[in-house]
């Protein structure tokens, strides 16, 4: 059972970047939740847990804290960036593991993907950095910067839309880069063809409704058809 830790950038007493109305906290938060949801949705085979579960306020050796005595097999801190630039960039420490490259290889491709779908987004590349949460984590650890909150950037930052989207993609590098087993999705049923009758057989039909608007006559129909009833007009 793999455990993954998400780290929902600042939060509490420390909003993080602020600018265009929108709080860094905020927008951490309810990535996070989309990926989490998107994660217990799809896959199998792991725990997750985050640092916040709602606004609390955490000191960054505490974060790391979390995930080391929980044993966590992934840290992935979730950060919106602030000096008027544009774009999405990934961190790992300096001295960052084969491992920790390797889950920044996978996130990278997997949001950068997800995101150009809205907009012709700047990819600010993979870099190394000295964070706390980077630096005291004992696992394959990244720390994401989902775009600028104070510029042009906010414009996305403020769609829901977008903000699930980078959830979901983060949640797709994860589970890429642990191996995580999909769900079984429940196969369509198909529709049997009939046997043919004997002859001789007796037939039954059944009527489901009369209607003087023809319309709502054929919403009926279609209704029982997607059900993989036949229905026919009379």
């Amino acid at each position: 059972m793999k455990k993954i830790k998400w780290d929902k950038g600042h939060g509490g007493s420390d909003p993080g970047a602020v600018a265009n109305g929108l709080k860094e906290k905020d927008l951490t938060h309810r990535i996070v939740e989309y990926a989490m949801d998107y994660l217990e949705a799809n896959y199998t085979g792991f725990e997750q847990r985050t640092t916040r579960a709602g606004d609390q306020t955490l000191t960054l050796s505490q974060r790391a804290d979390m995930a080391n005595k929980w044993g966590a097999d992934v840290f992935i801190s979730v950060h919106i960036n602030a000096g008027k630039g544009t774009g999405f960039e990934i961190y790992v420490h300096p001295n960052a593991s084969p491992q920790s490259v390797a889950l920044q290889n996978v996130l990278h491709g997997e949001i950068l993907s997800a995101i150009q779908q809205f907009e012709n987004i700047t990819d600010r590349g993979k870099k190394r950095a000295n964070y706390a949460v980077l630096r005291e984590t004992k696992m394959p650890a990244v720390l994401t910067e989902n775009l600028f909150i104070d510029s042009n950037d906010a414009k996305l930052l403020k769609n829901e839309a977008f903000l699930k989207a980078v959830g979901e993609a983060h949640a797709r590098g994860v589970a890429k880069f642990l191996g995580l087993p999909q769900k079984a999705k429940p196969q369509p049923q198909t529709q049997q063809k009939p046997q043919q009758k004997a002859s001789n057989q007796k037939l039954y039909r059944v009527q489901v409704g009369s209607f003087s608007d023809r319309k709502n006559a054929e919403r009926l129909a279609a209704e029982l058809k997607k059900k993989g009833y036949p229905a026919i007009i009379v």
